[in-house]
């Protein structure tokens, strides 16, 4: 048990550490070839930065455990926002300022919508899957012409202008991408041995075993980044991470064990985890909408989010 725990939490440090060179790699690469700085910051950087989720779930389809990865990509969405936002929140109370994060909540429910219609019957067919990537190729496709169409002067942009990370040679970040790309394979090939041998050992399915402790380990990077980018008064990058994340997870994550192993699933997924997820998506955009003229997350707000994310843990503890 012991054993298996240390693999998998090595895993993880291997995937957050990979997860950071992929992105700088990643980010540099496509600012090299001259895409400019607000598609590189809000889809070249939100597709990097769900990659461990992505690998997770495919490495976990891919050894005949696909129950794992439809936990993890709803477990990285209820992670997202109980536990990174809360907790960012709870430290740091942030406004919400930027044009381009109100018009991705309507997309957001649209793909959460698309989501829980393929889960509807509790399994998930191989035309599901097809059908969920393709989703995922329309809604960068979207995410893309909402980011081209920004309003100028929109906080966000000079947000993300500051955000990227420094121009690099074309070596390097071919080098980093490589890297980072290597480590997220070897990362996430521990983290689903790790989590099977855990879930074995203690009698739980391998769907919670992907809603808990690989969720979470795998939203650790997004959680690093939005607590930093609401230090630097970055609260538009903050939020927008958590969106475009849980739109990829929606979609990618979903469909990549779908499409690699479709099967059934348990029905606790439908009556209890999805219900969660949407919402706790509903609570935060409420909480996202103007109150008193501002629109502002603030600590009462986060405790509400983290303590929802505490109360969803206990649920599936007493219920396994």
């Amino acid at each position: 048990m012991l054993i298996a725990f240390a693999v998998m939490c090595g895993g993880l440090v291997i995937l957050t550490y990979g997860a950071d060179r992929f992105v700088e790699g990643a980010a540099a690469t496509a600012t090299n070839l001259g895409v400019p700085a607000i598609l590189v910051g809000l889809v070249i950087v939100g597709f990097a930065t769900s990659a461990p989720e992505m690998l997770v779930s495919g490495i976990a389809a891919w050894e005949g455990r696909p129950a794992l990865g439809i936990g993890n990509a709803i477990g990285s969405n209820i992670t997202n926002v109980g536990l990174v936002l809360g907790a960012t929140a709870l430290l740091i109370p942030m406004t919400v300022r930027s044009g381009i994060l109100a018009r991705e909540f309507p997309l957001l429910f649209v793909v959460l919508a698309v989501a829980t219609a393929t889960l509807w019957d509790d399994a998930l067919s191989r035309t599901e899957g097809l059908l969920l990537l393709g989703g995922m190729l329309i809604m960068i496709g979207i995410t893309v012409w909402l980011a081209l169409h920004v309003q100028r002067g929109d906080p966000i942009v000079a947000e993300i202008d500051q955000e990227l990370p420094p121009r690099m040679s074309g070596v390097r970040a071919t080098v980093w991408l490589v890297l980072g790309l290597a480590l997220l394979l070897l990362g996430s090939r521990f983290v689903v041995s790790g989590a099977v041998d855990i879930a074995a050992r203690l009698g739980i399915s391998d769907v919670v075993i992907g809603l808990t402790v690989v969720a979470v380990g795998t939203s650790l990077p997004e959680l690093a980044a939005s607590i930093a980018s609401a230090w630097k008064n970055e609260h538009d990058i903050a939020l927008g991470n958590v969106l475009g994340s849980n739109m990829f997870n929606s979609l990618g994550v979903l469909g990549i064990p779908a499409v690699l192993a479709p099967s059934p699933f348990e029905p606790e997924v439908m009556q209890r985890d999805v219900p969660s997820m949407v919402l706790l998506t509903a609570l935060l955009f409420l909480m996202c909408r103007p109150r008193g003229g501002q629109q502002r997350i603030g600590r009462v707000d986060g405790a509400i989010l983290l303590g929802a994310f505490v109360v969803y843990q206990l649920m599936l503890f007493f219920d396994h």
